[in-house]
């Protein structure tokens, strides 16, 4: 089965049939297309929805928790629907199946990728398009805090270890002459990069240059709904914890809290599911639950 429809001119969306409980979907828009899961929870009218953003390099099920066969964003969308929430996962433009190719990745590229999810869910049957809240990781994380800046309406926002000062983060990553070097760069320059926790990327110049500029802090000034943030005590790339995390909270006003796991950049899954099933998807339930 296969639904398309036009709304207010600004998308063109798409569902198709994936396998059970869930809907494999299309936000289009001008030349663009972007992937998504759309999963609802059984026997409820209209529930809440999450827009799940996921991390850099990542897709919309994000890596495999380690001891299973689902990915970390898979095994949170089956948790929010046991507690009655839908969710929307995607892959940002150039990543995983939507259009578009991994070297023209920008922070303002995947804002909009998210803005545009976010509209698709406002006028999307069968959900709350009052009750939309935001879930972001690492890169997702501070794309999501710029997300809600431009839809303040969203009604709660959960971040895991987002990004907040991406001139560290990427020097952390790539190293700090990879990084000089990507800012050096013309905007369509490709720029080869080894990473920390192995392989080799390569992006354009144009990444680098939104590095100085992309501020999580900053975005979070501009919304005032209730925030919660999780991060690990032990991470190694949003580092040191907890200072990156307390940066947003203090320019966020609002309900808020800050949770911190014992656990690194990972929460843990790389090795075992404990630490997520255990803390990190009932902390993020929890709060969808109690503001959404």
């Amino acid at each position: 089965m296969t639904l398309r429809l036009v709304a207010f001119g600004l998308a063109a969306l798409s569902a198709t049939m994936a396998v059970a409980g869930e809907e494999a979907v299309t936000v289009e828009r001008a030349n663009k297309r972007i992937a998504g899961i759309l999963n609802r929870p059984d026997g409820i009218e209209n529930p809440p929805i999450v827009l799940m953003l996921h991390g850099f390099t990542g897709s919309k099920n994000e890596f495999t928790v380690a001891g299973t066969e689902t990915g970390l964003f898979t095994l949170m969308a089956e948790e929010l629907a046991k507690a009655g929430i839908a969710s929307l996962r995607i892959d940002f433009a150039g990543s995983g199946e939507s259009s578009g190719t991994w070297e023209q990745t920008t922070f303002s590229g995947q804002i909009a990728d998210a803005v545009d999810a976010f509209d698709y869910l406002q006028i999307m049957p069968g959900v709350d398009a009052h009750r939309i809240g935001i879930l972001g990781y690492s890169q997702g994380g501070l794309v999501g805090a710029h997300l809600a800046a431009a839809r303040p309406e969203t009604r709660a926002a959960v971040l895991w270890a987002p990004v907040a000062n991406p001139m560290a983060t990427y020097a952390t990553i790539m190293g700090k002459e990879k990084v000089a070097e990507g800012l050096a760069a013309a905007s369509d320059q490709p720029v080869t990069a080894s990473l920390s926790w192995g392989g080799e990327t390569t992006l354009n110049g144009a990444f680098f240059h939104e590095l100085p500029e992309a501020s999580a802090a900053g975005a979070l000034a501009s919304y005032s709904g209730p925030l919660r943030v999780i991060a690990g005590r032990n991470e190694t790339i949003v580092a040191p914890q907890p200072y990156p995390a307390q940066q947003l909270l203090r320019y966020h006003t609002g309900i808020e809290d800050l949770v911190l796991l014992d656990s690194d950049h990972d929460f843990g899954a790389g090795t075992s599911d404990a630490l997520v099933r255990a803390e990190l998807a009932p902390q993020t339930v929890e709060w969808f639950r109690d503001n959404l």
